[in-house]
């Protein structure tokens, strides 16, 4: 999948799974559309883009 983190080697990417809860998409409705993916595909999903934000260093922004 060029280079992209994918769910358990089922060339779904991580970030499709990421997309679909960001448009608030419940676990069912993900799981219909992605037959291949299990509940716990979900989960790691979200465990991965928390690594992935903890291991970037973020502009702290000043409230006004």
């Amino acid at each position: 999948m060029g280079g992209l983190p994918c769910i358990r080697g089922l060339r779904i990417p991580a970030e499709t799974v990421m997309v679909m809860i960001a448009n608030r998409m419940s676990e069912d409705e993900i799981l219909e559309a992605y037959p291949d993916l299990e509940p716990d595909d979900i989960q790691e999903a979200l465990l991965f883009a928390a690594q992935s934000v903890r291991e970037r260093q973020l502009p702290f922004m000043e409230s006004a």
